[in-house]
């Protein structure tokens, strides 16, 4: 049968799981697979398994309970071994990066930071500090029926936007990842122009917390920023 992976831990990790239920509706049992110097943190893959709110809610309890006894290699959601003797074997053969890693993480929690930026804030400062952009944009307020200068405002509005959000962010991760202990970045996107995961030792936890919420007020109405955490440390492992 397949098998469910929640988390890999070092093998002294006293695994204080009574009472704790797995994924699936029923919840399947958690079970321990130990591999050389660690264990895996398993469970029968329950039928019909997908990413539904329950089973992600479950999957995230076992992860917490996991965290508040030591260092965990947290798995995503989703993550399934044909069996357990398969499981046991990819383990066993990465041993040393795996312990290695766990002793990185331990005692640290993930942050996740995203900041948008309002787009119409954006585009008055930038017609308001370029002098071709707001030349351009009297042009076409004043003969809108020109596809040329349309497209040469879309063009520059779009390079500048581009280049200040890439300035932001340089920024805001500059004032942050000296109270971090490592950075894993995910892409921009429409939605947001900074998306970033930062692994934080628990006795720096408020002090990094403080720091987003004051560069935030620093950034001022037009910026949103949205912290999520403290989390598992999915983007470290």
């Amino acid at each position: 049968m397949a098998t469910y992976i929640y988390a890999i831990v070092g093998a002294e990790h006293p695994l204080r799981l009574d009472g704790t239920a797995g994924v699936g509706e029923p919840a399947q049992e958690i079970r321990v697979l130990r591999a050389d110097r660690l264990a895996a943190v398993a469970s029968d893959v329950p039928e019909g398994l997908r990413a539904k709110r329950r089973d992600m809610l479950a999957h995230q309890r076992v992860l917490d309970r996991l965290l508040q006894d030591g260092a965990v290699l947290p798995m995503r959601f989703g993550l399934v071994a044909p069996d357990d003797e398969q499981a046991v074997a990819a383990i066993a053969a990465d041993t040393d990066r795996y312990t290695e890693r766990l002793a990185e993480l331990d005692g640290c929690r993930e942050y996740n930071l995203k900041v948008t930026r309002d787009e119409d804030d954006l585009l008055r400062q930038i017609v308001a500090e370029v002098p071709e952009a707001r030349r351009l944009n009297e042009l076409t307020r004043a003969e809108p029926g020109d596809p040329g200068r349309k497209v040469a405002l879309g063009e520059l509005l779009a390079v500048e936007t581009r280049n200040r959000q890439e300035h932001d962010a340089v920024g805001i991760i500059a004032g942050l990842e000296p109270r971090a202990a490592g950075r894993s970045d995910a892409k921009p996107t429409a939605a947001c122009f900074l998306n970033t995961s930062f692994l934080v030792s628990e006795d720096r936890a408020e002090e990094f917390v403080r720091a987003v919420e004051d560069e935030a007020d620093r950034r001022g109405t037009g910026y949103a920023f949205t912290l999520n955490g403290p989390l598992p440390p999915y983007s470290f492992v």
